[in-house]
């Protein structure tokens, strides 16, 4: 397997991760990927052919091997690994896609239209769903992985001996000896580790885009009620009043009425724009009163 390769297509994912996703893919390939080349490969080795058993029937030491090991620990951590890491394209795939559309977009209107994306890489709409999907898959795959190697192998534990009961060929009990099982119980409980690493940096990065999100919602909501209010409060609302006459009844304009407003001039104690106006009635008979705006 060309782990050069998948690591050379992963290092652009950094660039769009969040702080979470970086440490994530770094604790991947450091603790994963080198480990897994470098060493778990040579400690397994050829895992069948160092399983050793005190009876010699023909086909009994492959059956014992087969029910105690259906999976080998090294195939089930690269399938793992595979897993793991390949929904991470999916995020350079979207942003691909985004700056497809953005270069058609130019091709078409010319250099100096609209953007379709402020930036193709920021987590916004459906690159932030995208992302979120990515991780719930990676999450899944870890917590699948470490079930299996768990019903598998209980505990994770490998011991140095092992009795295969009433499986044909093999006559009565056999013991089986497995190979440098301290060894390979070391290099599996470091694996589960990492694993178990990766899948804490997953949540908190779920969380952390979530929380984000939600904190972004809120400070929206917020300006764009804000901006609401100041527009209702800045809009010219004229108060219209005639003045008071001799009962001190005040009578106001009704719906009806017709003003006229020449020449508004600024109060001189309040500082308001008043201005004369003229009352219709509906019989045309007509007051002039004076009017008030208040910004």
């Amino acid at each position: 397997m060309d782990w050069k390769t998948l690591q050379g297509l992963l290092s652009g994912v950094n660039k769009y991760s969040t702080a979470f996703g970086r440490i994530w893919l770094s604790v991947v390939f450091v603790f994963r990927v080198l480990v897994f080349v470098v060493a778990a490969e040579r400690v397994w080795g050829d895992e069948q052919k160092d399983f050793d058993c005190n009876h010699r029937q023909p086909g009994c030491t492959n059956v014992c091997y087969d029910h105690f090991f259906p999976i080998s620990h090294i195939r089930l951590w690269a399938l793992q690994l595979i897993f793991v890491t390949c929904p991470s394209l999916l995020v350079i795939m979207h942003v691909a896609y985004r700056e497809d559309r953005e270069r058609k977009n130019r091709e078409k209107n010319g250099e100096n239209c609209p953007k379709l994306y402020s930036d193709t890489g920021k987590k916004h709409g459906g690159l932030w769903w995208t992302y979120l999907l990515t991780l719930f898959f990676k999450l899944t795959i870890e917590i699948v992985f470490l079930y299996i190697l768990h019903r598998i192998w209980d505990s994770f534990d490998l011991p140095r001996l092992v009795k295969c009961v009433d499986l044909p060929p093999c006559p009565n009990i056999v013991d089986c000896y497995i190979a440098r099982p301290t060894e390979k119980r070391v290099f599996t409980y470091f694996m589960v580790g990492a694993s178990a690493i990766c899948i804490v940096l997953t949540v908190c990065e779920i969380f952390y885009l979530i929380f984000k999100r939600v904190v972004r919602s809120a400070q929206k909501w917020k300006k764009n009620k804000k901006s609401l209010s100041y527009s209702k409060a800045s809009t010219c609302q004229c108060h219209l009043r005639l003045e008071q006459p001799l009962d001190g009844k005040a009578k106001f304009l009704q719906e009806d009425q017709i003003l006229d407003v020449q020449n508004p001039k600024p109060h001189e104690s309040t500082g308001k724009v008043c201005g004369s106006a003229t009352k219709i009635s509906p019989k045309g008979n007509s007051k002039r009163g004076k009017i008030s705006e208040s910004f």
